[in-house]
């Protein structure tokens, strides 16, 4: 049987199940912010522990990061990833999550040529974007002074 490409398109989008926006946006909004008051929760610990507002800072980034690494290795950011969308890709532990979750999926392969060659698969080109577009802006503000 042969179809048309307007015939295909009319046939998936009667079948498609429907986004429901408002309730996915909402719950972007809700867990993504949640993540933020625990991560501000996590830097006042800090604080309070007598580290320095920077120090603090760093330490919390470090905290989120391995909390998500935990969380995906358990396999329990993906479950909080199905309500909470966006909000969960967001915030800096998403990152750590795009980090951990290939090496998750190809640890059966082995260390080195499974879980470590695939570690950066996602990661790996924000990591050299990111690094690249701060050595061009460091040059722009040096050469601005």
């Amino acid at each position: 049987m042969e179809i048309s490409p307007e015939e295909y398109r009319e046939y998936v989008s009667e079948r498609a199940r429907k986004s429901p926006l408002i309730r996915d946006t909402a719950l972007a909004f809700v867990i993504g912010g949640l993540i933020c008051v625990l991560g501000q929760a996590v830097h006042n610990l800090w604080v309070r522990a007598g580290l320095s507002e920077q120090d603090a800072g760093t330490a919390t980034s470090c905290s989120l990061v391995a909390f998500s690494a935990l969380l995906t290795g358990l396999n329990l950011y993906s479950r909080l990833a199905r309500y909470g969308g966006a909000g969960t890709l967001v915030p800096i532990t998403g990152f750590a999550n795009a980090v951990v979750s290939p090496a998750m999926d190809f640890k059966s392969e082995g260390m080195i040529t499974g879980m470590a060659a695939k570690m950066f698969t996602v990661a790996g080109p924000v990591i050299v974007y990111g690094t690249l577009a701060s050595v061009i802006y460091g040059v722009f503000l040096m050469l601005s002074r």
